[in-house]
């Protein structure tokens, strides 16, 4: 049985969340590899270094045994969280149910993603979205072998999602928005998407105090294109997009934010 075969059921779950302009003529054909495609060659361009080699082929054999483990822990200090710490602040800030609809932007390999299937069963459905096609196939493979039917994967741009306003109940972005070319726009249609009330879930960088930290910041920023926020800049953006309840955890060159959409944004 093939991975495109498997992920069918879910992909059609999918499409039905899609803006009407979005949604492809032929599923099978745009479902092909196991995950939606949505951007075929039309790519947007990279910000650097640092999503370039989310792109290659040989990194999404090592992201989830060696390579983001070990670049969490250089960002995170050595008394940061693990990875099943992230896993663990995730599903705390998402509060995920049963039968939710949750969006995994920047998805990678799919780890998250398939956690959160875990918690939200059959009757749920988590999309994975990222840029990568290397990335998005390990997850189809990975999913698959988890057997894991509610989740689901999308190749399409992050900044401009693809679905249809207050389609979500939870919308999680980890290690991602520091490298979007235009992180505020990404944040606008993670609120849009999300349905009233519904929880959001960022890790991202977060600049320090510090004259020589900042100094190291931004030769780190300019080399790799990975933005370095300001200590209140998530919070202050999220809390402006009608988020509240908001909560802040620092640990070395990184941030984790949590909040929820008030019912009257």
């Amino acid at each position: 049985m093939t991975s495109a075969s498997v992920a069918a059921p879910a992909l059609e779950r999918v499409a039905a969340l899609l803006e009407p302009d979005e949604r492809p003529d032929d599923l099978s054909e745009a479902g092909r590899g196991g995950y939606l495609d949505l951007i075929g060659g039309a790519a947007p361009a990279s910000t650097g270094a640092a999503q370039d080699l989310m792109l290659t082929g040989i990194v999404p054999r090592i992201y989830e045994r060696w390579w983001r483990p070990a670049l969490g822990r250089v960002a995170k200090g050595v008394l940061g969280p693990g990875m099943a710490d992230e896993r663990r602040i995730a599903r705390l800030y998402l509060g995920l149910a049963p039968g939710d609809a949750v969006l995994d932007v920047a998805c990678g390999t799919g780890n998250f993603t398939r956690d959160f299937a875990r918690s939200v069963g059959a009757d749920g459905l988590v999309v994975g979205i990222d840029v990568s096609q290397t990335m998005l196939t390990r997850a189809v493979e990975d999913t698959r072998l988890a057997g894991l039917g509610s989740a689901a994967y999308v190749r399409g741009n992050a900044q401009e999602l693809p679905f249809r306003e207050r389609s979500f109940d939870a919308v999680c972005c980890f290690a991602a928005l520091h490298l979007f070319a235009d992180p505020m726009r990404a944040l606008d249609r993670m609120a849009s998407v999300l349905a009233s009330d519904g929880r959001i879930a960022i890790f991202t960088s977060c600049r320090g105090r510090s004259a020589p930290l900042r100094s190291f910041e931004s030769v780190m920023q300019a080399r790799s294109g990975m933005r370095m926020f300001e200590r209140n800049e998530i919070l202050d953006a999220l809390e402006a997009r009608g988020f509240v309840e908001l909560d802040q955890r620092l640990a070395g060159f990184t941030q984790f934010v949590g909040g929820r959409l008030a019912e009257s944004a």
